[in-house]
């Protein structure tokens, strides 16, 4: 049962990841582009957007991955005794 939740923890992160990269670059791409196409700026605001949305990516990737150090250290702590397993 330990190995099932394992896995669906490994499952949920990957999943957090791709959507903490994602979701800022989309986010902001389609911010510049609204912006352009609803207020007739220029097209500098498409390539600010692409920008942020990087810096945002990484940043989420960032954290991403430090929470899998995280829980990758988590894993090497041996689980408690329980109450009628000690020696």
């Amino acid at each position: 049962m330990r190995g099932a939740v394992k896995v669906v923890s490994y499952l949920t992160w990957l999943t957090q990841l791709g959507l903490s990269v994602a979701v800022p670059l989309v986010g902001f791409i389609l911010l510049g582009v609204w912006l352009r196409n609803s207020r007739g700026w220029g097209s500098w605001v498409v390539i600010a957007g692409i920008l942020l949305g990087l810096l945002g990516g990484a940043g989420g990737l960032y954290n991403s991955l430090k929470t899998l150090n995280q829980m990758l250290k988590h894993d090497d702590v041996p689980p408690p005794k329980g109450f009628n397993h000690h020696d």
